[in-house]
């Protein structure tokens, strides 16, 4: 099975029944989570009862897309005592963020921590990453492995590393937090859907999400839609896609 799984979709803080940002990417029996923000965790025991997966990656330190890989290792550490660390690669600020929520046990026991900036191999995946501009030290991420492809902005600004990020992938997940006209203001470090759409370029799909909460969703397709030819769908809690 090859598919990735929205659990969250919201920046922020969730809508009800939403989460913030997360994705289970599933490749021939290797599972890896990418981001576990507010509400997330319960999406992802939907699919995985017992949070069985091989790796998490964070992109960024924001409690949206981190605060429940927290939650994730009290269930690692209460259900499966004698596991293995699950390997967790991130920025350095994540783990000072996990360690503020629960310090007890501490999450470096419970995870194996590695700098997301100098991993090269994710299970079956190669992993190439990109600083993008956030308020905070923020890697888009990009995972090839034989027959499939897709990248992940986190959380960015408009940036020209993005359309190297997206190109040629399958899938290109993307930041689209605004609506309407790009605001003039700069330094920017979040992105309308207009903007998603065109740093999409050269991929096959677009993924929109980190939606800001109240947002109309099907707006933000049709922006989007205005700049990428390819399919523009919208991240909703649940959706799998075939990868």
């Amino acid at each position: 099975m090859r598919s990735l799984t929205v659990l969250g979709s919201c920046g922020a803080w969730p809508e009800p029944g939403r989460a913030c940002a997360g994705f289970l990417i599933e490749y021939d029996g290797f599972r890896v989570v990418l981001d576990l923000g507010y509400a997330a965790l319960p999406q992802l025991l939907a699919h995985r009862p017992h949070a069985e997966v091989d790796a998490v990656v964070v992109t960024h330190q924001h409690p949206d897309h981190c605060v429940d890989v927290s939650a994730l290792a009290r269930v690692r550490h209460y259900e499966a005592p004698d596991a293995p660390p699950i390997p967790l690669h991130c920025p350095p600020g994540v783990i000072d963020v996990l360690r503020a929520l629960e310090p007890n046990p501490d999450p470096a026991t419970v995870l194996a921590v590695h700098d997301l900036a100098t991993t090269t191999r994710l299970g079956p995946f190669t992993v190439e990453t990109v600083t993008l501009p956030h308020y905070v030290t923020n890697l888009g991420i990009r995972l090839t492995a034989p027959g499939v492809s897709l990248a992940y902005t986190g959380d960015s600004g408009p940036s020209d590393h993005h359309t190297k990020l997206a190109r040629d992938t399958d899938l290109f997940i993307a930041d689209a937090t605004l609506q309407g006209p790009s605001p003039q203001t700069t330094p920017r470090y979040v992105m309308t859907a207009t903007e998603a759409g065109r740093a999409a370029q050269g991929a096959r799909r677009l993924l929109l999400t980190h939606f800001w909460p109240g947002s109309d969703r099907s707006t933000s397709v049709a922006e989007a839609q205005a700049e990428f030819d390819g399919e523009v769908i919208a991240a909703t809690e649940g959706l799998t896609l075939p990868l």
